[in-house]
């Protein structure tokens, strides 16, 4: 289904997506780029499926952002999800080049920044993600800070993660939110988490324990007129986690490699990611995956404790950790 956007960009919705919208059902953003690249076909199919699933089972509907020929799409179908999956050619698409994208008739998967963009311009609050991008270690040289961090500071979505990515320098990607007036919130903990670790031995200034504390949050921000989203730092489950020690000395060894190489600009976010996972022999992988699944439940939670929030029902969501046994979706 083709609706206009923006207001006058054609939009395609899902069956889904269009038949949620018209019935006020709280929706969750899940960016493509995630999904395409997280990992090989068909474990790519499986994780996005697997995704959906959980945000279905929790009370929500998915709403997975892409570009498919030039065509903006707001929720996929089954068979251009897998199509999507087996494309490993697709544009990677952020704010500079989401238009471009359209413009040219392209396929392109969207970042944190561009999914933010649309969810936005469609209502949707609440998006969920694996890790944001940040401040790369060696920006005095490089001077590569991720669009993520602007996104963050004039769109207002709620963006679930399990805080930076560990490969970043996260000292400084905090420092560049605390400038840019972006507030980030822990979730359970007074720690920010470090993507693959629990523990990033940074202290976070403002932590919940509720998916409707973090819902009324937003919900006063937006009734002051503040800009901008909120960044919820989930901590990975425990059982899923790399300790900090163990995962940083992978990650130098392949930041060393990275300057061996000379590899840079776009390409050195793919390639540390892949080279952690082989020397952490895959583990790094499953606990992404863990910790987007994770990201998805708290993300929908939150989209729930929103839509009370807009019933006029201050209703708190399921309390506690987000990590819950689910039933697979999309196991072949």
């Amino acid at each position: 289904m083709i609706r206009p956007l923006f207001p006058q960009l054609p939009i395609a919705f899902s069956k889904e997506v269009a038949s949620a919208r018209d019935h006020g059902m709280p929706l969750v953003a899940l960016e493509s780029h995630l999904i395409v690249h997280g990992a090989p076909y068909p474990r790519n199919f499986r994780l996005g499926c697997d995704l959906e699933a959980i945000i279905r089972e929790g009370g929500a509907v998915p709403v997975t952002i892409a570009v498919i020929g030039g065509t903006l799409h707001a929720g996929l179908e089954r068979e251009e999800l897998d199509a999507l999956a087996r494309d490993p050619g697709a544009l990677k698409v952020s704010r500079a080049d989401l238009a471009f994208a359209i413009a040219e008739g392209l396929t392109g998967v969207t970042t944190v920044a561009a999914t933010m963009i649309v969810a936005a311009r469609l209502g949707i609050k609440v998006f969920a993600t694996g890790g944001i991008g940040g401040v790369h270690r060696g920006v005095e040289e490089s001077f590569d800070i991720s669009a993520d961090l602007d996104e963050l500071a004039r769109t207002g979505v709620i963006v679930v993660s399990a805080g930076a990515k560990s490969i970043l320098d996260i000292p400084k990607t905090l420092e560049a939110l605390e400038t840019r007036g972006v507030p980030v919130v822990t979730f359970g903990s007074q720690e920010f988490p470090a993507f693959w670790s629990r523990s990033s031995g940074l202290h976070s200034s403002l932590s919940l324990d509720s998916p409707a504390a973090i819902a009324r949050f937003q919900r006063v921000r937006e009734q002051m007129g503040l800009e901008g989203g909120v960044l919820v730092a989930n901590p990975v489950p425990g059982a899923d986690e790399i300790p900090r020690a163990e995962i940083e000395a992978h990650i130098e060894q392949a930041l060393e490699n990275v300057r061996r190489k000379g590899i840079s600009g776009k390409a050195v976010t793919a390639y540390l990611l892949s080279e952690i996972s082989a020397l952490s022999g895959a583990r790094s992988a499953k606990t992404s995956i863990a910790l987007v699944e994770n990201n998805a439940r708290l993300a929908t939670q939150i989209a729930v404790a929103f839509a009370s929030l807009d019933a006029g029902v201050d209703k708190t969501a399921p309390e506690g950790s987000a990590h819950q046994t689910r039933r697979p979706l999309c196991a072949q």
